[in-house]
C-alpha cells in the first residue's frame, strides 16, 4: 500500500502553540495549584496517617527515616513532578527533607525505586496518600497510552478520554499523555502543564441541532472557524460514511482536512452490508476503512485523511495496523483511563535512623538513576 504521508499528520493536529520540553525539567509547584492548606491539614489524607503524625508529635518526637517509592510492574512514569510539590508545599518542613527522584517520563521496571524520601517522619507522613495516588494515576495513563502511541508509530494518536472521567484530572492526565507522545488533546485544560491547545472534529452534536445534515453542519464550521483550524468531520451519523464522506468532500474541498469514523459498536455500516464475510461487521471495522478510501481515492480526494475511534485501544491499533490498513490517525478514549492495579504505587520505611527497618518481604533498594530535588 502506498505511503498516504501520515507524517503530515503531526503538522495538521498538532498546533504551533505546543512548547516542546524536556522530560527532564522539572515543572514549577506553583503549575499544580494545589489547595496547600487543606493538604496540611490531613483532609485529603488517610486518617491512619493524620494520627501517626499527631502522635509522634504529641510524644517524644519525630524518628529519621527514608521512605521509598516503588511500582510492582513496569511502566513510563508519571506524576513524579505532581507528587514533589505536594511534599514541597504540603509538608510544614520542607527543608528537613532530601527528596531523590526519578524524572517524569523515565521508564521503570517493577520494583525499581523512583523515589526516596529521607527526614523526620512527622514532617510528611500525612502526604503519602496524595503522592501515591498522584503517581498511580499518572503512571496509569502514561503507560496506557504509551502502548497505544507504539502501536500506531508512526501514525497519531489523538488523546480522547475526556468525558469518560470526572474534569477535574484533565490537566495532569493530559500531561501524562503527553509525555507518552501522543499527537493532539481533545481540551485546553489537558494541555496547560505543556503550552497547547485542545483540538476536535465537528461532533455529532453539532450535526444532530443542523436537522442531522452532516454537510450542513461541515459548512458552517468552515465558513466560521479560521482557515488555521484543521476540520475534520464525523461521518457516521447515518450510518453510512462512505456516501457522507464523499458528500463532504464534494461540499468542502480542499477545506476539509479529514473524516472520522465513529461506527458504534451494535452496527454495521450501510457499506458493508454488502460484503460480510470472514471478519466482525460491526463499529469501526477494516473493511469499512478500506470502503471509505477506496471511495475518496476514487472521486479524486486523496488528499482527505482518515481518523478511525470508537473502543479502539493498543491492541486493536496493532490489528489494524498489521493489515496495513489506511488509517492517518487513531481516537483513543476509555481504554487510556482505565483502572489498572498495575500501576499502583507503594511506600515503605526501610532505614529508620539510618539502620534497617523494612517489613518483612521489603528491602532498601537504592537506585542509582535518581536525581536530587532542589
Amino acid at each position: 500500500m502506498r505511503d498516504r504521508g501520515c507524517g503530515h499528520l503531526r503538522t495538521l493536529f498538532r498546533p504551533a502553540t505546543i512548547r516542546e520540553m524536556s522530560s527532564k525539567e522539572r515543572l514549577d509547584p506553583a503549575v499544580f495549584d494545589l489547595p496547600v492548606e487543606r493538604i496540611r491539614s490531613g483532609y485529603f489524607s488517610d486518617k491512619y496517617f493524620v494520627r501517626t503524625r499527631d502522635v509522634l508529635r504529641a510524644g517524644t518526637g519525630s524518628p529519621l527515616v527514608l521512605m521509598q517509592v516503588f511500582c510492582k510492574g513496569a511502566g513510563l512514569l508519571s506524576g513524579v513532578d505532581e507528587a514533589i510539590a505536594v511534599l514541597k508545599l504540603g509538608s510544614d518542613a520542607w527543608p528537613a527533607l532530601r527528596v531523590r527522584a526519578l524524572h517524569d517520563g523515565d521508564t521503570f521496571e517493577p520494583h525499581e525505586t523512583v523515589m526516596t524520601i529521607e527526614g523526620p517522619y512527622d514532617a510528611f507522613a500525612n502526604l503519602e496518600t496524595l503522592y501515591l495516588g498522584i503517581l498511580a494515576r499518572r503512571t496509569r495513563i502514561a503507560t496506557n497510552t504509551r502502548r497505544a502511541v507504539e502501536a500506531a508509530r508512526p501514525k497519531d494518536v489523538l488523546y480522547f478520554p475526556a468525558r469518560h472521567d470526572h474534569w477535574s484530572v484533565q490537566a495532569g492526565d493530559g500531561y501524562a499523555a503527553h509525555l507518552a507522545g501522543v499527537g493532539a488533546v481533545s481540551t485546553d485544560a489537558q494541555a496547560a502543564w505543556w503550552g497547547g491547545l485542545g483540538v476536535g472534529t465537528v461532533p455529532h452534536a453539532a450535526i444532530a441541532v443542523h436537522g442531522g445534515d452532516t454537510v450542513l453542519a461541515a459548512r458552517m464550521f468552515a465558513e466560521r472557524l479560521p482557515e488555521s483550524v484543521p476540520l475534520v468531520v464525523l461521518v457516521d451519523f447515518e450510518n453510512d460514511c462512505v456516501g457522507t464522506s464523499l458528500a463532504v468532500a464534494r461540499a468542502l474541498g480542499k477545506r476539509l482536512h479529514g473524516v472520522r469514523l465513529d461506527t458504534a459498536g451494535d452496527l454495521v455500516d450501510k457499506s458493508v452490508v454488502g460484503n460480510i464475510g470472514g471478519f466482525g461487521p460491526h463499529g469501526v471495522n477494516p473493511q469499512l476503512v478500506l470502503n471509505v478510501r477506496h471511495a475518496l481515492d476514487e472521486a479524486g480526494f486523496e488528499a482527505v485523511r482518515i481518523v478511525v475511534s470508537g473502543g479502539f485501544d493498543h491492541e486493536k491499533i496493532r490489528r489494524f495496523e498489521a493489515l496495513d490498513l489506511p488509517v492517518d490517525a487513531y481516537g483513543v478514549g476509555s481504554s487510556l483511563v482505565g483502572n489498572d492495579s498495575r500501576f499502583d504505587f507503594t511506600a515503605d520505611i526501610v532505614l529508620l535512623e539510618g539502620k534497617p527497618a523494612a517489613k518483612v518481604g521489603r528491602r532498601f533498594r537504592p537506585n542509582p538513576r535518581l536525581t536530587e530535588v532542589a
